[in-house]
């Protein structure tokens, strides 16, 4: 099931998402969100919904990409439908009515609404943001867009160079706690058997291996930069600059008409 949570993981192509600078997708991304949470009525969430279709069409992402991104939120989905259904008050009579539990229209409506804006909002920020930006493009893009902070003495470096490098690393540390649990289900470790309490307790022999990792792995890291006179972003040059071009452009202009 670990190996199923895509997050943080970037899939290389030549789509026309994958050329755009990650500048604009950042921007895009950002205004894309806002035009989710805009959308109240029937017809806004449809047009919404149509375009995030198009955005899939368009990134060339496997379908089967897309719902494996969609795996860790599926709680947060049902949980966020059963609040909707049983506390959204309606008009008229309800639909379901039992014991001090009433459904009502307006409720179902609601949680379906509600899940859809969390799906269209997972699905196009991990488009724009990391299933076609390379950790690296998003590094310079952060940097770029947050360079003007520099003049007030934020560290504008540094603090893209940690985001990046945190979801650089949630893929390599997905896979190391899926090595570690068959490890520990083949020394007679349960994670799926009991109760809620119990099935923590066991998790307990995972976590703390894990932990240690991945203090060493941020050790080897720390000295590897160090071995290359890695010293922040003063004086630093890239190999490639990024520039604006006619279809990032144009891409800003939609994403505004939209």
């Amino acid at each position: 099931m670990l190996k199923d949570i895509t997050l943080g993981q970037y899939f290389p192509g030549n789509s026309i998402i994958h050329r755009l600078d990650p500048r604009a997708k950042i921007i895009i991304a950002i205004s894309y969100i806002v035009g989710i949470f805009l959308a109240k009525r029937v017809f806004a969430f449809a047009f919404m919904t149509l375009s995030c279709i198009f955005i899939i069409l368009i990134s060339r992402i496997s379908i089967k990409v897309i719902l494996k991104g969609l795996t860790p939120i599926i709680y947060i989905l049902v949980f966020s439908m059963v609040l909707n259904i049983f506390w959204m008050k309606g008009e008229g009579e309800p639909l379901i009515s039992f014991w001090r539990i009433q459904i009502f229209k307006e409720g179902i409506f609601k949680s379906l609404l509600t899940s859809l804006r969390v799906v269209i909002l997972v699905i196009s920020t991990s488009i724009f943001l990391t299933y076609t930006t390379s950790p690296f493009a998003l590094t310079d893009a952060i940097e770029g867009l947050l360079r003007p902070l520099s003049r007030i003495k934020i560290p504008v470096h540094d603090f893209a160079m940690m985001m990046t490098i945190a979801l650089r690393f949630i893929p390599t540390l997905i896979d190391e706690t899926d090595k570690i649990m068959n490890a520990q289900k083949a020394r007679g470790a349960d994670f799926t058997s009991g109760s809620i309490l119990r099935r923590a307790k066991a998790l307990v022999p995972v976590l703390v291996p894990l932990f240690v990792s991945s203090l060493n792995r941020a050790n080897d890291l720390s000295i590897s930069m160090e071995c290359r006179c890695y010293r922040g972003g003063d004086g630093r040059t890239r190999m490639n600059v990024l520039k604006y071009r006619v279809r990032d452009l144009c891409a800003l202009v939609l994403i505004i008409a939209l």
